[in-house]
C-alpha cells in the first residue's frame, strides 16, 4: 500500500487534469458565482471500500455520510461550471469518498481485504466550509498539492475537523 498522507487527504469534487493557466480566472469565477448560493456541508466519515471492488482493489477509501445530497448539489455545479470552462462532461457518477491509499502489490493484500470487510464501524464528523482549488504536483513520494484559491461556502465558522477541496 501507498498510504495517504494526512495532508493530502482531500474530497474531491472534480478533477481537472492538465489546465490551461488561463482559464483558472473563468473557472475562479464560476465557483464564487456558485459558492455563495450553498452553504456549509456537514459529512460523516464512516466505512472502508475499494475501488473498483474489493475483489480487485486498487484505492481504498473511506466513506461519506450526512448532507450528501447537499453535497451532490454543490458538486452538480462545480461539474457544470466546469462544462461551461470547455471541460468534458464527467462521464462517471459523482461518488464522495476520502482516499486512503493505493494498491501497489498483492502482498498482504487478502488480510487487509478481511479488515475493510469486516470493517471499523466509526464515525467522524467532516464540515465542507470552502471550495479550494489545488495544483497537485506528482512526486515519487505521492502528490503535492498547493492550494491555488480558497472560496468559502456561507455560514458559521468551521470547526477544527472542517476539511474542503476541489481537484
Amino acid at each position: 500500500m501507498r498510504w495517504t498522507s494526512i495532508d493530502s487527504i482531500h474530497l474531491t469534487l472534480r478533477f481537472l487534469g492538465e489546465i490551461d493557466p488561463a482559464i483558472l480566472p473563468c473557472l475562479s469565477q464560476g465557483l464564487r458565482k456558485i459558492a455563495a448560493s450553498h452553504h456549509r456541508i456537514l459529512l460523516h466519515l464512516r466505512g472502508l471500500g475499494a475501488f473498483p471492488d474489493l475483489r480487485s482493489p486498487r484505492v481504498i477509501w473511506c466513506g461519506i455520510e450526512g448532507e450528501v445530497q447537499e453535497l451532490g448539489l454543490l458538486q452538480n455545479d462545480v461539474e457544470g461550471i466546469c462544462v461551461e470552462a470547455g471541460f468534458p462532461p464527467e462521464s462517471r457518477p459523482y461518488r464522495p469518498h476520502l482516499t486512503l491509499g493505493r494498491v501497489r502489490g498483492k502482498r498482504n493484500l487478502q488480510r487487509l481485504m478481511v479488515h475493510i470487510r469486516m470493517g471499523p464501524d466509526f464515525v467522524s464528523r467532516l464540515e465542507v466550509c470552502q471550495v479550494n482549488i489545488y495544483k497537485s504536483t506528482l512526486t515519487p513520494h505521492g502528490p503535492l498539492y498547493d492550494v491555488l484559491e480558497e472560496i468559502p461556502l456561507p455560514g458559521p465558522g468551521c470547526g477544527d475537523h472542517s476539511m474542503t477541496n476541489e481537484k
